[in-house]
């Protein structure tokens, strides 16, 4: 255990229970954690979840935009959801085809990248990592995209981030990719909700328009 991990898992945390929140300022504290967390990855060697760490970065911007974007959107709904927060965004489902390509799309990654980190690094449990480092891609853009799909990636991804993490002997990471669970359970049961009185709320608005 480091300093630098212990103000990672800070930051961290905060970036996932501000996501949970629909609160716009995930973003920019999330580039802060990932850059932190890119670092401690490179020491423990595990290239996959530094690779990871730099391409969300990427991914972190992008969802900052896209949720930018979609508070002129917002503006289109009803006053009941704007005067609880301008921050907050409205989640969207996602298909059963947008599932099958997102799994579709892990696995694809999950093989070739797992080929060129056993075959070119001495990257420790390469295919392992490699798969995780994937899936939490196709979690991060669907976060992006606003999917509530994207909880139930994570906690899938999560529940074996904390192993991994324990065997490499990052008991604060282990610890707070535990906290990770909670915070995704979280998000999804506000996501839902939130959708739910949106559904519920906007025939109401059609027919009184």
């Amino acid at each position: 255990m480091s300093g630098l991990e212990i103000i990672a898992v800070i930051i961290s945390a905060l970036a996932v229970w501000l996501t949970a929140r629909r609160n716009i300022w995930c973003w920019p504290v999330g580039c802060v954690s990932v850059l932190l967390y890119a670092r401690i990855f490179f020491d423990a060697k595990l290239y996959s979840d530094l690779l990871l760490q730099l391409i969300f970065f990427v991914m972190q911007v992008y969802g900052w935009w896209s949720w930018t974007r979609n508070q002129s959107m917002a503006k289109a709904l009803s006053e009941t959801f704007l005067e609880e927060d301008k921050r907050h965004i409205m989640p969207q489902r996602l298909s059963v085809k947008g599932w099958a390509i997102g799994l579709m799309v892990g696995t694809v990654g999950s093989v070739l990248l797992g080929y060129v980190m056993a075959r070119f690094t001495d990257a420790h449990i390469p295919w392992l990592d490699s798969a995780l480092t994937s899936f939490s891609l196709v979690a991060q853009y669907w976060m992006a995209r606003k999917y509530i799909a994207n909880w139930w990636l994570w906690i899938a991804v999560d529940i074996v981030y904390v192993g991994v993490y324990v065997y490499k002997d990052l008991q604060l990471t282990a610890g707070l990719y535990a906290m990770f669970i909670l915070l995704a359970t979280i998000g999804l049961r506000n996501w839902h909700r939130e959708l739910h009185q949106h559904e519920t709320i906007a025939p109401i608005g059609n027919l009184a328009g």
